[in-house]
């Protein structure tokens, strides 16, 4: 099969987020924008560095049995709620094999996770310490390894192309999407489910990176603690959920009648080869998956209206991505709109490229880019790039429009997705 010909597409969407429970309320809230940041209720926050972070707006206990739930760890609860909302969205009525609208060895998962299942593991410790080794549950292994929720993705629709996990910090969700569109551009599958997920709102997580200098302890105003490209940016606020998309090959869509969300148009992918958790300050790593990202898919930068930032609210790591986007698009990145909906959420790890290629999705379908909000003094050096403060922007209402998805993590991982969407 010649994947240079295959057209990927979005036929459902999917997420469980500090905004909403799905991606409807996710959207309503970004759009209003919203702040989903708190002040932590948890005993052990009393005495923590930082005291706030951007929890799940809809437990997932409230969807998933009881007794399933049980057996999950919190992330893999996160992404079947994404999935299982994007998989219905899709128009699927059951597992593959049991509608007869997909076959299930033509469907893979790819469901990311930076951390994994780090409550189960901090957990079960607890127990083991405390309680004694017949006191730890038999499910602690499945639960804490990385790619249980892609497993568990893939057993509950019934997939049997591949079930994957990359793990790539905090770039890992968009690493699985990128992952996706590829299995049905080489021809393993015809439908992919593929995002991020995260939940790693425990004290350890907390106290290492508050130790690390990296998240912002601006306890006292919450709400305003994640402020991307503002001068007085601090730190990073750390949030947790779940963004879920339906992949598909273009005909397979077409010959069940799906709705169409936006094309895949591909991936973007670098190292930066700098530091393990410092970005490249001149954005020449993240400049290279941009080249890629054009390379690989032949976009025309002037169909490109918004872009999806990574940007944490870090002082180092906003600036060099605005940088990156000048150096390769030049003039055309003025009529780019880039917003960092992290401003909201807070920063999702490994699910952030799950949620924000969603958010990212209904920017494209809506014609609208969502803003970054509590920019109260827009940074200098943020002036290169034509960011949305405060107030969502229109985007243009005709034609063929590409909005991106910038993911980037720990490590150096650089991954860029973009889509397009034409009305």
């Amino acid at each position: 099969m010649n994947s240079t010909k295959r057209t990927v597409v979005v036929t459902g969407i999917g997420a469980t987020t500090p905004l909403g429970g799905d991606a409807a309320s996710t959207w309503e809230g970004l759009i209003a924008g919203r702040s989903g940041v708190s002040h932590l209720q948890q005993e052990w926050a009393t005495d923590m560095p930082v005291r706030i972070a951007a929890q799940i707006a809809v437990e997932p206990g409230e969807i998933i049995p009881r007794t399933q739930a049980r057996r999950l760890d919190r992330s893999a609860q996160f992404a079947l709620v994404a999935a299982q909302q994007a998989w219905s969205d899709a128009g699927f009525t059951g597992k593959a094999g049991e509608d007869g609208t997909v076959d299930p060895d033509r469907v893979g998962t790819v469901i990311a996770s930076g951390i994994g299942g780090v409550t189960t593991l901090l957990g079960q410790y607890d127990i083991l310490r405390e309680k004694g080794v017949r006191r730890v549950s038999p499910h602690t292994v499945p639960m804490l390894m990385p790619n249980g929720p892609s497993a568990n993705v893939g057993l509950s629709v019934n997939a049997r192309a591949g079930v994957h996990t990359p793990v790539s910090a905090c770039a890992s969700g968009a690493e699985a999407i990128g992952y996706g569109i590829e299995m049905i551009r080489t021809g393993r599958a015809e439908v992919v489910v593929a995002g991020g997920t995260e939940a790693a709102i425990h004290p350890l997580p907390i106290a290492a990176f508050g130790n690390m200098m990296a998240m912002s302890k601006n306890n006292d105003d919450p709400q305003g603690a994640s402020r991307p490209f503002d001068v007085n940016r601090n730190g990073f606020v750390l949030g947790e959920g779940a963004g879920v998309v339906i992949l598909e090959s273009e005909e397979h869509a077409k010959a069940r009648g799906a709705r169409v969300y936006a094309e895949a148009l591909g991936q973007g992918i670098s190292a930066d080869s700098h530091d393990i958790v410092q970005p490249d300050p001149s954005g020449n790593g993240i400049a290279h998956a941009l080249q890629n990202l054009v390379q690989n898919t032949g976009l025309d930068l002037a169909e490109i209206v918004h872009v999806n930032a990574h940007a944490t609210s870090t002082p180092a790591g906003d600036i060099a991505e605005l940088k990156a986007l000048r150096k390769v698009f030049g003039d055309h990145a003025d009529h780019m709109a880039v917003a960092s909906t992290k401003s909201m959420t807070g920063h999702l790890l490994g699910g952030a490229g799950g949620i924000e290629s969603v958010a990212a999705i209904l920017a494209l379908r809506n014609r609208v880019a969502p803003p970054t909000i509590n920019v109260t003094e827009l940074d200098p050096e943020a002036t290169v790039a034509d960011v949305v403060c405060n107030e969502p922007r229109e985007l243009p209402r005709q034609g063929s429009v590409v909005a991106l998805n910038d993911s980037f993590g720990f490590g150096g991982h650089n991954v860029v997705l973009a889509f397009r969407h034409t009305a």
